[in-house]
């Protein structure tokens, strides 16, 4: 675990000095005062318009952030030539992809907070004040995390057997299709033919359900957001984010480096 973790310190240093990523958190901030302007003038919704527009800004460049860079993580290494030299080291394969997953998700973390931290001044501003009821934004940011891991878990996969392009494709594809889990699982047509359908509701169980991760409405009003969810969306998580990441450690140790 020394090992993994040398590589997830390694991970999050060269992250963090991507001038891209500074750029995007600085956009999501801009986009958390643009929504202070905009709150201002929609009078009685303010704290609503500024949650709504902070968690999807969050969302939003978390989602690019981890696709982009998470695609990256395994054929950079390889187009540097590193790699080479990194496994002919004391390392195993299992232990470069698992600090490669680590590191990634470590700097999501921290520029998540530190979105977070800009939604929170920015609703401080408007309200003069932080209730109870804000609270459940944060509930909402630790499902955009775990909504990023899955992401990370999945362009980590697709890169150790693809080209980046076709990662990123893969992985935005299925970010997608997961966002219509439910509907694939209740979908009833009579112009659709039945096999159709009933592939459609058994790839519904096989894709990650990033639908069940969106209580952005909920943190918007305040509402409550039961603890049996967060409890249910975490084991979902760490479960197919395990299942995923030794998929991707069975591809890899298969491939030939030569």
């Amino acid at each position: 675990m020394t090992r993994v973790g040398v590589v997830a310190l390694n991970t999050f240093r060269e992250a963090v000095r991507d001038r891209v990523m500074y750029n995007l958190v600085f956009f999501a901030l801009l986009l958390m005062a643009a929504a202070v302007i905009v709150g201002q003038v929609s009078i009685g919704i303010d704290q609503i318009v500024i949650v709504n527009l902070g968690l999807s800004a969050i969302s939003v460049i978390g989602l690019l952030m981890a696709v982009f860079i998470g695609v990256g993580l395994v054929s950079k290494e390889m187009d540097k030539r590193t790699l080479y030299a990194l496994l002919a080291k004391p390392v195993r394969r299992w232990e470069f992809l698992l600090g490669k997953f680590c590191g990634l998700l470590l700097t999501l973390t921290i520029n998540t907070a530190a979105m977070s931290a800009g939604l929170y001044l920015a609703l401080f501003y408007v309200k003069h004040s932080i209730g109870r009821a804000d609270g459940v934004a944060l509930v909402a940011i630790y499902f955009i995390l775990l909504k990023l891991a899955l992401v990370v878990s999945l362009a980590l996969l697709f890169s150790c057997y693809t080209t980046p392009l076709l990662a990123i494709l893969f992985t935005g594809g299925l970010y997608v299709a997961g966002l219509f889990v439910k509907e694939m699982r209740g979908l009833h047509s009579d112009t659709m033919a039945s096999g159709v359908q009933t592939l459609l509701r058994w790839m519904s169980y096989v894709l990650p359900n990033f639908e069940n991760f969106d209580v952005m409405a909920s943190a918007a009003h305040g509402r409550h957001i039961p603890a049996a969810l967060i409890a249910q969306n975490t084991v979902y998580a760490a479960l197919y984010c395990a299942i995923v990441l030794a998929s991707a450690v069975t591809i890899f140790s298969h491939r030939d480096m030569k």
